[in-house]
């Protein structure tokens, strides 16, 4: 058994970059900032932040590009994945990215501006359906030899 399963609540870094593909899909990405408090040995309050770079597809990718802005706060559920790729000079680069299942919108970065739009209008959480490769399936006979 394994599981791959990310949870983080932070704020965006820049507003999404969404593409709509030819196959009728769509893909956002954004990068969002997650920061650890704490003070250290002498007293002083040092705060550390990790960058992630998150990627949506479908229904997800709609919210961000209708909803999401640099300064958001959100809750994000999902799976951490890594890639490959050929950068420009013939090395390979990789990039690990959080491929969202769940976002739900929190709020807004306290930074004094009135939110744009109608707030009730917003959702509140999306999720991505299952599809039948990622649903379980009592049918699933690959356990059967277990001696248990």
């Amino acid at each position: 058994m394994s599981v791959n399963k990310v949870i983080l609540v932070g704020n965006v870094g820049k507003d999404p970059e969404v593409k709509h593909l030819d196959s009728n899909a769509s893909v956002a990405n954004f990068t969002l900032a997650t920061s650890d408090h704490y003070t250290n040995k002498s007293g002083e309050k040092v705060t550390t932040t990790e960058w992630h770079n998150i990627v949506c597809w479908s229904g997800l990718a709609s919210l961000a590009e209708n909803y999401i802005r640099k300064g958001s706060q959100i809750y994000v559920d999902g799976k951490i994945r890594t890639r490959s790729y050929d950068a420009q000079d013939g090395s390979k680069r990789y990039i690990t990215e959080i491929l969202a299942d769940t976002i739900q919108l929190l709020g807004k970065k306290n930074d004094g501006t009135s939110p744009e739009g109608n707030k009730a209008a917003q959702p509140s959480v999306v999720s991505e359906p299952l599809n039948s490769t990622n649903a379980y399936s009592n049918d699933d006979k690959e356990g059967d030899d277990l001696p248990f």
